[in-house]
């Protein structure tokens, strides 16, 4: 079957700050994640349409989830305090991109009802293009 939801997912796992992969996809309520590139525009006074070449590769995430100190907690409360870089893997339908990231922050917010949650956004660092496997 070609066309995939976006339920069952099989993997979402980030490393912790010693670099141990810990399973998080239980936490993790939704996520959005980008592999942008850049453009340069090229466009000599010759042209009557844009000529373009394609730059670097990039990568970006944003997870949110349920705070939970037995996994993603242990993951991410060290974001504010270390600038390790960590392998961040998705998988689904037998596809898989894995990427070294940067988090840059942990925000937790208590809502009015009570909820727990929490964000981490994440950036590409280490110069690798991502590519699906």
């Amino acid at each position: 079957m070609a066309k995939q939801s976006g339920l069952g997912w099989t993997t979402l796992s980030v490393d912790d700050s010693g670099g141990t992969p810990v399973a998080i996809k239980n936490d993790v309520t939704n996520f959005e994640f980008a592999t942008p590139r850049g453009v340069q525009d090229i466009t000599g006074v010759d042209k009557s349409a844009i000529e373009r070449l394609l730059l670097l590769a990039d990568f970006s995430i944003t997870l949110n989830g349920v705070f939970n100190t037995s996994t993603s907690h242990t993951v991410f409360k060290t974001v504010p305090s270390s600038s390790v870089a960590r392998t961040t893997s998705l998988a689904i339908a037998s596809q898989t991109l894995a990427n070294e990231c940067l988090y840059t922050d942990y925000s937790l917010n208590r809502s009015d009802g009570g909820e727990l949650t929490w964000s981490a956004p994440g950036v590409l660092a280490d110069g690798t293009v991502p590519t699906w496997s």
